[in-house]
């Protein structure tokens, strides 16, 4: 027997003795692995190399705490590239070849669903961090964003209040992808539910990486001169943002005109963009970096230290934190929270642990696993664009929503469980 053929027999053996045993090769190691699964090159890069940054400053902060089980965590970082298929082949090879224990990653929903099969496959975890159009629930996800009822539907009801501007017609603007269709599916439905009809709504859609927004501002433009107080709710995802919001700018589409309010524009989306003219326009998230509490002093603090430490461009001179890094940071404390009570990093044995977990959020508030669903209890706030790219809290829940994962807008949802299989 070769000597390469005897050392892959003895480690089949080891490998096969700690599976009898109950315990995995990551845990046998002298680290536990852990996966990150966020686009550092493409069209997503602008809002998801970020949050490969912030699992990282998570997992430095884990580490100073005693780590998991006694162990520390050590990262593998992928670039899926913001190619979809390629977000299910890194997913593969992070858990069969580097035996993650499991993976912080994704951002569109259709990077999700092209992973999703993998994990439920292979029975490994997952921890989403973005918004999503619900509509899915997963025994290997833990959906640390925000489902429709905690963002969307708000959004709108605000749009619709005196407060905000008591809108009769709206438009419905987005990527061509899942999230974007879905919600705005939900939303028609729920517009429906309040007395606007079709003719008061206007939907399009553009391509991932698009960039010439001329003829869609001025096609809303001509949409709101038709008498009745209008408002854009925007899905756009990605760097489409930036021209979307300049040509905003350049048609002189102000907020006291036609409020746009997004649901995947944070500080980070605006820092290439100049703000001045989009003052007033909204975007709806469950936090905020402006939100004012010690715990989030601490967040943006530790933030800040860790982006001047690494020189990461942009936030080593004017660090800036948002909303899916929040999720992200509670979702890594929350399964390190999981697996220490477990007393293990089985993907089983941490998910019946994560059921009613805790975390004292930057967003001021102690938010909650569901114990069923495998979503977050979260506030909802909507915030004003600043000058300076940055947002002031114009409304906010009084307490964290629980997530309805199934739209109740949506007639095929009705007797789904609200509880992953």
């Amino acid at each position: 027997m070769t000597t390469s053929r005897r050392h892959f027999a003895l480690q089949s053996l080891a490998l096969a003795t700690l599976s009898a045993l109950g315990i995995s090769s990551a845990q046998a190691a002298d680290t536990i692995k852990v996966g990150v699964l966020h686009s550092l090159s493409g069209t997503m890069a602008i809002s998801e190399s970020v949050l490969k940054d912030t699992v990282l400053m998570a997992i430095d902060d884990v580490n100073a705490h005693g780590g998991v089980l006694g162990k520390k965590l050590e990262p593998v970082v992928v670039d899926p590239a913001s190619n979809w298929p390629l977000f299910a082949e890194k997913a593969r090879e992070l858990i069969s070849t580097d035996h993650v224990a499991v993976t912080f990653g994704c951002w569109t929903s259709v990077s999700r669903k092209s992973v999703l099969p993998v994990y439920e496959e292979l029975n490994a975890l997952l921890f989403y961090p973005v918004q999503y159009e619900g509509e899915e629930l997963s025994k290997n996800v833990f959906y640390t964003g925000a489902a429709p009822n905690q963002q969307a539907i708000p959004a709108v009801e605000y749009l619709m209040s005196k407060d905000g501007g008591s809108a009769k017609r709206f438009v419905l603007l987005g990527t061509d992808y899942v999230y974007p269709r879905t919600t705005n599916k939900i939303l028609r439905s729920f517009l429906h539910s309040k007395g606007i009809t079709d003719a008061d709504i206007m939907e399009e859609y553009t391509p991932f990486g698009h960039s010439d927004y001329q003829s869609i501002i001025a096609n809303i433009k001509k949409f709101a001169a038709e008498g009745k107080k209008t408002a854009v709710i925007s899905t756009i995802n990605g760097d489409s943002n930036v021209p979307f919001y300049k040509e905003m700018g350049n048609q002189g589409l102000k907020a006291t005109d036609v409020p746009v309010v997004a649901f995947s524009v944070g500080e980070q989306e605006l820092r290439g963009v100049d703000t001045k003219p989009l003052v007033g326009h909204l975007a709806a998230w469950n936090y905020f970096m402006t939100i004012k509490n010690p715990t989030n002093d601490a967040f943006i603090k530790k933030w800040s230290e860790y982006a001047k430490a690494h020189k990461l461009p942009g936030d080593k001179d004017k660090p800036l934190t948002n909303d899916p890094m929040e999720a992200t940071w509670i979702g890594v404390h929350m399964w390190a929270q999981a697996a220490n009570k477990a007393k293990s990093i089985e993907t089983d044995k941490v998910i019946a642990a994560m059921a009613g977990q805790t975390f004292k959020a930057p967003d001021g508030f102690t938010v909650e696993m569901d114990p069923k669903n495998h979503h977050l209890h979260k506030p909802v706030f909507i915030g004003e664009v600043r000058a300076d790219g940055q947002f002031n809290v114009v409304w906010k829940t009084p307490a964290p929503i629980k997530a309805t994962p199934w739209s109740p807008y949506i007639p095929e949802d009705k007797g789904k469980k609200d509880e992953p299989m």
